[in-house]
């Protein structure tokens, strides 16, 4: 190897060794690092190393030098700090639409960016996951795609399936188009917020579509498109599941406060109805997902207003009990 390759092999190498190997518990002595490099086959000078030291910090690496017994270099600074690593590995082991593989994926690319020995910090806050995780190991790039579209002003057109009893994907009959808008997060799942023909602005479950292609075709951007409040338009959509969306008027009792607070945010006004009551104003979409979560409070929770909507949860509450009346 030629003397010039030698030394930008001899910095890419002493780089690499810095960021894998050390940190501020485990400095790198003038001897580790000359080993090294020889196991590399590059021969190197204490001299040309202080030099290569130099080149490196003047590129933007935090080099520091610890004196004493057991001193030496390390990496003082990374682009992610440790705690703020661990809060992204928490994010991705957490995360329903990942699958076991990709999560372990990710976290071991995230392991590669502190030194191996704060990597095992890392590792040990993976925990063997019980959690359902999404099933969909292509939605990772069907969420590239929806990008790619949005960018691009172009439709995309997809397949929709829904799992059987079997366990098995069962596609819909017809190829959806729709013009892409936003993709959205909640409730632990991936929607794709769009505009199609059928139905307006409707929303629609990533890790259920398949197939997905841009069409090159330009996006449909409605009035209502562009006034599109996203924030607002999840929080009504509630969960995400398809209902009438009505301004409803609840009533719970004071221990709901906080359940309330996380459900409908903590500018929702609370008005305050006898010592242990409040009431809340919200707009919903209406929804089985709605209704089924109000229940769960049992007297706890009442529907004021609207009339219909009393009367669709009386309904509901009717038909559950005759369940456990008919013998």
């Amino acid at each position: 190897m030629a003397k010039s390759e030698q030394q930008k092999g001899k910095l890419l190498v002493l780089k690499d060794l810095l960021e894998r190997k050390s940190d501020c518990d485990h400095p790198l002595s003038m001897q580790d690092i000359l080993s090294h490099l020889e196991s590399q086959g590059i021969a190197a000078e204490r001299k040309s190393i202080y030099s290569d030291l130099e080149t490196l910090r003047e590129q933007g690496m935090d080099i520091l030098y610890r004196q004493g017994r057991g001193g030496g270099y390390y990496l003082a600074a990374r682009d992610f700090e440790l705690p703020e690593l661990k809060l992204l590995v928490d994010a991705v082991q957490s995360s329903r639409f990942l699958t076991e593989k990709k999560s372990l994926e990710l976290i071991a690319k995230l392991e590669r960016l502190v030194s191996v020995h704060e990597a095992g910090q890392l590792r040990r806050q993976v925990v063997v996951s019980g959690r359902i995780k999404t099933m969909n190991e292509s939605i990772y790039y069907t969420v590239d795609r929806i990008h790619e579209a949005i960018g691009r002003n172009s439709t995309i057109t997809f397949r929709y399936f829904d799992w059987g009893m079997d366990g098995e994907k069962h596609f819909r009959p017809r190829l959806y188009e729709a013009s892409p808008y936003a993709l959205c997060w909640a409730d632990e799942n991936y929607y794709l917020i769009a505009h199609s023909d059928r139905h307006g602005i409707t929303h629609y479950r990533v890790d259920k579509m398949a197939e997905l292609t841009c069409t090159g075709r330009p996006r449909i951007i409605t009035d209502e498109g562009r006034s599109l409040d996203l924030g607002a338009y999840s929080k009504a959509v509630f969960s995400m599941f398809h209902g009438q969306r009505t301004t409803v008027r609840m009533r719970f009792h004071r221990s709901l406060a906080g359940v309330v607070i996380d459900r409908f945010g903590q500018d929702t006004i609370r008005v305050p109805d006898g010592p242990d009551h409040f009431t809340v104003t919200a707009e919903i979409s209406v929804s089985p997902t709605f209704l089924g979560w109000f229940i769960s409070f049992g007297s706890r929770a009442e529907i004021l207003y609207p009339p219909a909507v009393r009367q669709q949860m009386a309904d509901l509450l009717t038909e559950t009990l005759g369940c456990y009346q008919n013998e």
